[in-house]
C-alpha cells in the first residue's frame, strides 16, 4: 500500500532539508505536493482538503526542533495528522458482554467476506484463546455455505450448519441458540452480498441485525475500490448501527485511498486490514503505526510483534545453541530461515514495514520478489540429507543433478551456494563474538541477495 504516496511525500520532505525555518511559502509549495500525492492515491476530496488544512495550520512558521530538519519537522506534522484522519489508535473488537458475543459482517458481494470470517474466527482463536463458531446466512450465492464449512475445518472453529432454502433470520437466530447452548464465546454471522446497493439487500440485513442484536457489526470492504470503499461504507453506515470497518485486499492496493478515507467519512473506526488469501493475513489496524508507513518511515512495532507470533522459538533457540557451540550453519539451517521469513509474509512483507524501504529505487524493489526465495528453497529440497549437512560435497555433476531435480539452472544453485557460504561464515563470526566481522559478512551477504533483489548496503 501508499507506494506512490510515500515516493512522492519523500521527495517533497527532501526538497525542504537545509532550510532553518518552515515559511509560507515553501509550506504551500510542498502542500500543494501533498495534495495531488493523497488525489493520486484515490484519496477522497473532503479528506484531503480538511488533512491539507490541518497540517498548514500546524506548520506555518512553526521553528524547527533542535536536531531535526524542516524536512523532518513536517514529516513529524504530517505523520500526526494522518494519524489523526484514520482513527488516533487501534480500535479493538468488543466483546465484552455474556457469551455469546455476536459479530455480524455486512458488505457487498466480492469485497471477501467470507474468507474475512475465517480470518477473523482464527484470529480471536489464536490470539484471544476464544471459542468461536461461524454461520453463513447467505442464501442466494452458489456455494456459499460450502465455502464457509471448508475455510471454518481450515481454521479449526465451529460451524453452525445452514441451506439454501432457509430463511436468513431464522438460519441466524438458531445459529445465536446453538452458540448459547454450546457455550460458544463468539458468534460470526456471514451475511449475503450484491454487486451494489440495494433496498432488498438493506431490508435483509436490517432484519438480520434486529433479531440478533449483534455486539459488533463490521462493514466489509474492498480497499482497491478507492473512494467508492469510503461511499459505501457510508452507505451502509446510514442504514445500520456499524461499529467498524474491515478493509480487505490492501495487498493489491498501492494508492491506499480507501484507508484514508473511510474513517473520516463515516466516522466508524478501521479495525483489520486484510492482506492476502492466507487464514492468517488479518491484522488489527494501527492509524499511527500505518501513518508511519506511509512515510517511509517503516513499522517496526508491528514487525517485532510478527516475529514474535510467527517465529518458531525452538528452531531459533536450537539455531542459537548450534552457533554459539561452534558447530556449522547448514543447508537446513539455511532452508528453515527461507521458510520462517516466507512465513512472516516474504521479503516483500518485511520490506514494507523496514524504515527507509520506500526510498529504493523501483528497479531494486521489482526484483525483491518470493519466488526467488521459493526457487531456493525448492533447490535445498533437490538436495540428499548428506548434501544438505555437507554441502562441499556439491561438485559440478551433483549440481547439475541438482538444478534439473528443482527445475532451474545451474547457475542458480551456484548462486544460492555462494549465498550459503556467505551466510556460514556469518554465522562463523557469531560464534566467535567478531561483532564488527559479523556487521561485514551481513552486509556482504545483503550484497550477495541479488537474485533475490539486493537489499540496500547496511550503514
Amino acid at each position: 500500500m501508499f507506494e506512490s504516496l510515500s515516493q512522492r511525500l519523500s521527495t517533497t520532505v527532501n526538497r525542504l532539508r537545509g532550510r532553518g525555518r518552515l515559511t509560507e511559502e515553501n509550506i504551500r509549495e510542498a502542500l500543494r505536493e501533498v495534495r495531488i500525492a493523497l488525489l493520486e492515491a484515490d484519496v477522497a476530496l473532503p479528506v484531503v482538503q480538511a488533512l491539507i488544512q490541518r497540517i498548514k495550520v500546524r506548520a506555518v512558521g512553526q521553528d524547527v526542533v533542535k536536531s531535526l530538519s524542516p524536512g523532518q519537522a513536517l514529516v513529524k506534522v504530517v505523520s500526526d495528522e494522518l494519524t489523526v484522519v484514520m482513527g488516533t489508535a487501534n480500535t479493538e473488537l468488543n466483546l465484552a458482554q455474556q457469551p455469546p458475543a455476536v459479530v455480524l459482517m455486512a458488505g457487498l458481494q466480492g469485497a471477501g467476506k467470507t474468507t474475512t470470517v475465517a480470518k477473523l474466527a482464527r484470529l480471536l482463536t489464536e490470539r484471544k484463546k476464544k471459542k468461536v463458531m461461524v454461520v453463513s446466512c447467505d442464501v442466494y450465492r452458489p456455494a456459499a455455505i460450502e465455502q464457509l464449512r471448508t475455510l471454518a475445518e481450515q481454521v479449526g472453529v465451529k460451524f453452525f450448519p445452514s441451506e439454501a432454502g432457509q430463511d436468513p433470520v431464522a438460519i441466524a437466530r438458531a445459529a445465536v441458540a446453538a452458540a448459547r447452548r454450546e457455550v460458544v464465546d463468539v458468534l460470526i454471522v456471514d451475511t449475503a452480498g450484491r454487486l451494489h446497493v440495494d433496498e432488498a439487500m438493506m431490508a435483509e440485513i436490517k432484519a438480520l441485525h434486529a433479531a440478533i442484536m449483534p455486539i459488533e457489526t463490521l462493514f466489509v470492504v474492498d480497499s482497491m475500490t478507492g473512494q467508492d470503499a469510503a461511499n459505501t461504507a457510508k452507505a451502509f453506515n446510514e442504514a445500520l448501527p456499524l461499529t467498524g470497518v474491515i478493509l480487505t485486499k490492501t495487498d493489491g492496493d498501492a494508492r491506499g485511498g480507501a484507508a484514508l478515507s473511510v474513517r473520516y467519512v463515516t466516522g466508524k473506526p478501521i479495525k483489520f486490514l486484510g492482506a492476502g488469501e492466507k487464514s492468517d493475513a488479518l491484522e488489527p489496524f494501527h492509524p499511527d503505526r500505518l501513518a508511519q508507513r506511509i512515510l517511509g518511515m517503516g513499522d517496526v512495532l508491528s514487525l517485532v510483534e510478527e516475529v514474535e507470533r510467527k517465529v518458531d522459538q525452538d528452531k531459533a533457540q536450537k539455531l542459537a545453541q548450534k552457533v554459539m557451540k561452534g558447530k556449522r550453519f547448514d543447508m537446513n539451517d539455511m532452508k528453515d530461515q527461507l521458510e520462517q521469513m516466507g512465513n512472516m509474509g516474504g521479503l516483500a512483507g518485511l520490506m514494507d514495514k523496514l524504515p527507509g524501504m520506500s526510498g529504493l529505487p523501483d528497479s531494486v524493489k521489482s526484483k525483491v520478489n518470493d519466488g526467488e526465495m521459493n526457487k531456493m528453497i525448492a533447490i535445498i529440497n533437490s538436495m540428499t540429507k548428506k548434501e544438505r549437512r555437507h554441502p562441499d560435497l556439491l561438485n559440478g555433476s551433483r549440481r547439475a543433478r541438482v538444478a534439473r531435480g528443482s527445475g532451474t539452472q545451474p547457475a542458480d544453485v551456484n548462486r544460492l551456494l555462494k549465498q550459503y557460504m556467505q551466510m556460514e561464515k556469518m554465522m562463523s563470526k557469531l560464534s566467535k563474538g567478531g561483532t564488527k566481522g559479523l556487521m561485514r559478512q551481513m552486509r556482504g551477504a545483503m550484497k550477495g541477495m541479488g537474485g533475490m533483489g539486493g537489499l540496500p548496503p547496511m550503514r
